[in-house]
């Protein structure tokens, strides 16, 4: 599925990203990162494997995916959040290299999903842009209703995995 990713192992980016393992209750493996993501899902706690995603993409490719998760929702949203939605879409197509989407937030103080989203721009020290992709995502998958709810989640993982592996394949490439 993902060859070539980031980390070799689980225990990679637990090591990488010390912040990922208290983000999460499942210990490292020495799995590949996909094998260990799938296992997440299949486990007690399937929402990790969207915590395990958001810490194995890198920026801004994480901050896309969150995008793409949200959009894949968008009728779960107000049209504010769309709009900010729309605006995460550029920040990332130009790169991801423009200023944080911080001013362009109506309601900052409102961490709606596509606020936590726009929050992941802003890369701080305070707010690694990882937790913040997945508070978005989480939030977004929390307005699903619940007997769908499952299938969105693995469906977002699978487009999280596949981003690596797309990621994996271009830094070789290069």
């Amino acid at each position: 599925m993902a060859e070539g990713l980031r980390f070799r192992t689980a225990r990679n980016l637990f090591e990488a990203y010390p912040d990922a393992a208290r983000d999460m209750l499942a210990s490292p493996t020495d799995e590949p990162p996909a094998d260990f993501c799938l296992a997440l899902l299949g486990g007690r706690t399937p929402e990790e494997a969207i915590t395990f995603c958001a810490w194995l993409l890198p920026m801004p490719a994480a901050i896309w995916w969150a995008h793409e998760c949200l959009d894949n929702l968008g009728e779960l949203f107000d049209e504010p959040d769309r709009r900010l939605l729309a605006q995460v879409g550029d920040w990332v197509g130009a790169g991801g290299n423009g200023p944080p989407l911080l001013d362009v937030m109506t309601t900052p103080d409102q961490r709606t999903p596509a606020v936590w989203i726009a929050l992941a721009t802003a890369r701080s020290a305070e707010l690694p842009a990882a937790r913040a992709v997945n508070a978005g995502i989480l939030a977004g998958l929390a307005r699903v209703a619940l007997e769908d709810r499952h299938d969105v989640l693995a469906a977002f993982v699978e487009m999280g995995l596949q981003l690596a592996g797309n990621e994996a394949l271009q830094r070789s490439d290069a």
